[in-house]
């Protein structure tokens, strides 16, 4: 699932004899972005890589806040949802770019068993928990450790869970690193361990629109592609019944590149029905894999922008921003509309803990979880043909 096409660097012509100078990444940039109500301060670092990728990370749920890309013309736009002040993130929410932990995702009726023990969390999606519950990882402070510059731009914060935070077992200790390189490529790695059994799943919910968040276009024209041949089916309140479906000859078939919006809104489909168009998960391997493997891919015609997301977890959760309602106002004025962007959050499947056939979530003292996000950005030919 290579790119396509190159981003242009400069427009400037060189003169005869002379090799241009290479790009160079800019030194990164800390700020105070705002203040929490207890008088802590939250930060915002700028990474920029030199070739027209922008990212600004807020030390609040260790947040992708914004993301500069260039289109096929070189003209950059802000591709992923956000706010331009902290207290739209702290009461609006949404999980836009957060972190979320200490499980992302769903977990049913908010319980599991761990080594014989029974674990009751806080549920906060009906009658299950999702995303680490009411104050997960992406309602918290997060401190920066580390700020690196050169070549491949990187800021890494950590967050420590206490033991029985939300219900989990164990303090966790978790870290998350954004580093941009000159292959137009964000990684995002989380990696976590503890000091005691526990249950673990972290992924970055950016919710991505290639036209830019404040183009006034939907994601239902732009292609997308899932290199799957199953999916993991629902019941009504969006937990995995434990079947592991086969996608051909259903809306979920993204083996090929289709059109988000050609089959969003099948109705003869109940598992359309119940996610109110996509909000599943994919099963791209049976268990994480050492390296990252290629998990999704977006394109959009217009702008010519291409998005290739690879990651070493077995799951795929495609979310293409159902429950968006315009009670959102994000950084460019627009309110947030039924899809207006979407999710692609690499992980373990939904409920693994409470389903032993989907694997393991588990993580030991002395073992560290890993999940490598890597975005890759690039540009189509103008008047390609899409399907």
């Amino acid at each position: 699932m290579r790119g396509v096409g190159s981003l242009a660097l400069c427009a400037c012509a060189a003169l005869p004899g002379l090799t241009p100078a290479p790009a160079r990444a800019a030194e990164p940039t800390r700020t105070v972005f705002g203040t929490l109500p207890d008088g802590r301060t939250v930060e915002e670092v700028t990474l920029t890589n030199g070739k027209g990728l922008t990212a600004r990370i807020l030390s609040w749920g260790a947040l992708l806040r914004s993301l500069d890309v260039p289109d096929r013309s070189g003209k950059a736009a802000d591709v992923v949802l956000g706010y331009n002040d902290l207290a739209s993130y702290l009461t609006r929410g949404s999980y836009f770019g957060a972190s979320v932990g200490r499980y992302a995702n769903r977990i049913r009726a908010g319980r599991f068993t761990l080594d014989g023990q029974a674990y009751t969390l806080a549920t906060n999606d009906g009658p299950n928990a999702l995303h680490g519950g009411a104050a997960g990882f992406d309602k918290r402070l997060w401190t920066i450790t580390a700020v690196k510059g050169g070549a491949a731009p990187s800021v890494t914060l950590r967050y420590v869970s206490p033991d029985g935070e939300e219900g989990y077992p164990g303090t966790l200790t978790a870290t998350a690193t954004y580093a941009l390189d000159d292959t137009n490529t964000l990684t995002v790695t989380y990696e976590a361990t503890t000091d005691k059994p526990t249950i673990v799943n972290l992924t970055n919910h950016s919710f991505f629109n290639l036209a830019g968040e404040g183009s006034g276009r939907s994601i239902l024209d732009q292609t997308l592609t899932i290199p799957a041949e199953r999916f993991t089916p629902v019941d009504a309140t969006l937990i995995p019944t434990g079947e592991i479906l086969p996608v051909a000859g259903t809306p979920f078939d993204f083996r090929e590149p289709a059109v988000i919006g050609a089959r969003i809104r099948d109705g003869r489909d109940v598992q359309i029905v119940r996610g109110r168009g996509y909000d599943h998960n994919w099963v791209v391997t049976d268990a994480p894999t050492a390296e990252p493997h290629p998990v999704a891919r977006v394109e959009d015609p217009e702008s010519g922008r291409v998005l290739d997301v690879a990651s070493n977890q077995p799951g795929l959760q495609f979310y293409a921003g159902n429950f968006l309602n315009a009670t959102a106002v994000g950084k460019s004025g627009l309110a947030y509309r039924q899809s207006d962007a979407l999710a692609l959050e690499p992980e373990l499947f939904p409920d693994t803990p409470n389903r032993p056939a989907f694997g393991s979530a588990r993580l030991d003292p002395g073992k560290t979880y890993r999940n490598v996000i890597t975005y890759r950005f690039s540009t189509s030919p103008a008047h390609r043909t899409q399907k």
